[in-house]
């Protein structure tokens, strides 16, 4: 069964003291709040401090990307066994600002999909398009293809997609419940040929703010959410989550 979840990824915010006061306010939030899984997803180097925060609260850990390989001569990157280590059990992977700022291809993501997965940690495979092909009446395609590159690399294990409409990010323009629900449909259509599994949970993730939760919830066939910036304000977040327990 598809489980619902909502993800935080605090992109390049928050020092040690502000990621252990936004964990806490989140944690404290969620108390006596059951049914939907939350992650949260901080900066490398708060993944030990945000762990201490959450442990025993049934809060999920996650890193917002890891390398390719478990250890190497890789100076600067940060491997799926140590943001394992640290205490993540998620990982976001193909995130488009990794896709577009930093060259990710979809091999390359699926290089670390797999490693990823046979470390153990559960991945969040983010997919989407940007406007260019939006209009065009391609997003279909393109998302489809997306999910069959990196095919060969889902095992059995958990795996989570989070749907990005790039346009979407950071532009204040979220994409309706209507049309999330009918690209939603084409994403669920795409893992059923290419991976032959029907338990895959899929988030919408492109500016999810308090304001628009209900219409996504409500309409946008969708299994949850990875917010962005509303991750960083524990009581925006906290009323996503709630939209979602209550469906």
């Amino acid at each position: 069964m598809r489980e619902p979840v909502v993800v935080g990824n605090w992109k390049m915010h928050t020092t040690l003291a502000e990621a252990r006061s936004l964990a806490e306010g989140i944690r404290n939030g969620c108390r006596g709040l059951a049914g939907v899984h939350v992650v949260l997803c901080p900066p490398f180097t708060a993944l030990a401090a945000v762990s201490e925060v959450l442990a025993g609260s049934g809060i999920l850990l996650g890193a917002q990307d890891c390398h390719w390989a478990t250890h190497g001569a890789y100076t600067g990157a940060v491997s799926p066994v140590q943001v394992a280590d640290a205490g993540a059990r998620v990982v976001i992977l193909g995130h488009s600002e990794r896709r577009q700022l930093y060259g990710e291809t979809d091999a390359l993501i699926a290089r670390k999909l797999a490693v990823a997965m046979e470390t153990g940690l559960t991945p969040v495979l983010c997919i989407g398009e940007d406007l260019r092909v939006r209009d065009s009446g391609g997003a279909a395609v393109h998302l489809a293809e997306q999910v069959h590159a990196v095919a060969s690399a889902v095992t059995s294990g958990p795996i989570v997609v989070a749907y990005e409409p790039i346009w979407a990010i950071g532009t204040g323009r979220n994409a309706s419940g209507a049309l999330c629900a009918e690209t939603v449909g084409e994403v669920r259509s795409a893992i059923s040929r290419f991976w032959s599994r029907s338990d895959v949970a899929v988030l919408y993730g492109g500016s999810v703010t308090p304001e628009n939760v209900e219409d996504l919830v409500t309409n946008g066939a969708i299994d949850g959410f990875l917010v962005g910036g509303a991750s960083l304000d524990s009581s925006k977040f906290l009323a996503i989550y709630t939209a979602l327990v209550r469906t």
